[in-house]
């Protein structure tokens, strides 16, 4: 439980570090290297589109990022009087009271809560992902994503650029690395090359790891399931796939897909607002 509470803490200073040092190599790296592009006119010249662009994706990655950090899921446990810590699992186990676990319930020892149609625990954002803030994280997941692939395509310009080498051959990114590490250590590369070397291959990991977990939580809705419930097992009632698109994206999800807003119009917040 210690490792997994120092994780917690750890894997958010993670990524905002992560996220840090890509604003700062966008910002005051890739983006004034475009600028040398005399063929280009100031108001489309490449510098402005692209950080634009990354902007755009920034500003949605850390606003569903925030939201959902926010919008934590209901405590179950406050508005039931069960109790806290032991005795909520104990009574979500049916241990201590007849019958089965509620549906779609979970207790959380790290945030020490019984959650709505509970997910999983995100580490990066220290926080259960339950009814109240799926869509966020599903938008931060994309977000992240696409952030990746746009600074891995302006990094790769700006190695290419730099060290007069071309990716046209898909062998150049594999043997890139090793072929870099022995230039380093050689005198031949410079330290801020290899930086973003480096830089490179992380944003390529994280932005197919938050893209494949944004497909994967995709086709978990479209089947009306949570990872919890598909861990253990749980059989849920089949229901149309666009009632359970609706159920987490609500009716306005276009406004969603380029403002980071909360989502209001859950079928959980209906109900318990009824």
């Amino acid at each position: 439980m210690l490792v997994l509470r120092l994780l917690n803490v750890v894997a958010p200073a993670y990524f905002l570090c992560i996220s840090l040092v890509t604003f700062v190599l966008q910002i005051f790296v890739f983006i004034p290297s475009m600028f040398r592009d005399p063929s280009t006119t100031s108001l489309f010249s490449p510098a402005l589109l692209h950080g634009a662009l990354f902007l755009f994706l920034s500003a949605n990655a850390l606003g569903n990022y925030v939201l959902v950090i926010q919008n934590s899921p209901e405590d179950l446990g406050k508005d039931l009087n069960l109790g806290r810590g032991a005795e909520v699992a104990e009574w979500l186990d049916g241990s201590r009271s007849p019958g089965s676990a509620l549906p779609s319930t979970h207790f959380c020892r790290l945030c020490a809560r019984v959650t709505q149609r509970h997910d999983h625990h995100c580490f990066f954002t220290g926080n259960c992902i339950g009814s109240r803030n799926m869509r966020n994280f599903i938008m931060f997941c994309l977000y992240t994503s696409l952030a990746c692939l746009d600074s891995l395509v302006a990094g790769m310009a700006y190695i290419s650029a730099t060290l007069s080498m071309s990716f046209a051959d898909p062998l150049a990114f594999l043997t890139l690395l090793p072929h870099s590490i022995s230039q380093f250590f050689s005198g031949a590369l410079l330290s801020s090359e290899m930086f973003v070397i480096l830089m490179l291959y992380l944003w390529l990991g994280i932005g197919l790891a938050c893209a494949g977990f944004c497909c994967h939580q995709m086709l978990l809705i479209l089947r009306g399931q949570t990872r919890y419930q598909v861990r253990k097992g749980m059989v849920v009632r089949a229901r149309p796939w666009r009632e359970n698109l609706q159920e987490v994206f609500g009716k306005k999800w276009l406004l969603g897909l380029f403002i980071p807003v909360q989502n209001v119009e859950s079928s959980y917040r209906r109900q318990k607002e009824k």
